[in-house]
């Protein structure tokens, strides 16, 4: 008798919807990412579209019960590396704002601020659904 994954809540439905959104502007809009790339890494566009394509393919395994417990692990080891791109999105963003001033700097900047601890969430409902 094999055990069946428990049905998908809206949590892991949220993260792949995430998932296949930014996977999705990745590979059409790569050149908003490649200033986040290390300059330690070759290929800066490269980098984006790869990925671009593991957001995706993680969207789509968390959203099939056969492969929803690799999908969460790579889920969160994806969202784990990528989070140093994000912290200096918004060194970036603050050194902007300061250089700049204005409303418009200053909202983006609290924005990727506000957004570097969502990350843990994320990584939490993909490692819950990788025990599934």
């Amino acid at each position: 008798m094999t055990s069946r994954p428990a049905p998908l809540d809206l949590p892991i439905v949220g993260l792949a919807a995430l998932f296949a959104t930014s996977g999705t502007l990745h590979l059409v809009r790569p050149q908003i990412f490649e200033p986040l790339i290390p300059s330690a890494l070759p290929a800066p566009r490269r980098v984006v579209e790869i990925s671009g394509v593991a957001e995706l393919a993680c969207a789509a395994g968390l959203l099939h019960p056969r492969t929803r417990g690799a999908a969460g692990l790579a889920s969160a080891a994806l969202l784990a590396g990528v989070f140093p791109g994000n912290v200096k999105m918004s060194v970036d963003a603050g050194k902007r704002a300061k250089r700049k001033g204005g409303a418009a700097p200053a909202a983006f900047f609290a924005g990727t601020v506000a957004r570097l601890p969502l990350q843990w969430p994320m990584i939490r409902t993909a490692l819950r659904a990788a025990k599934r």
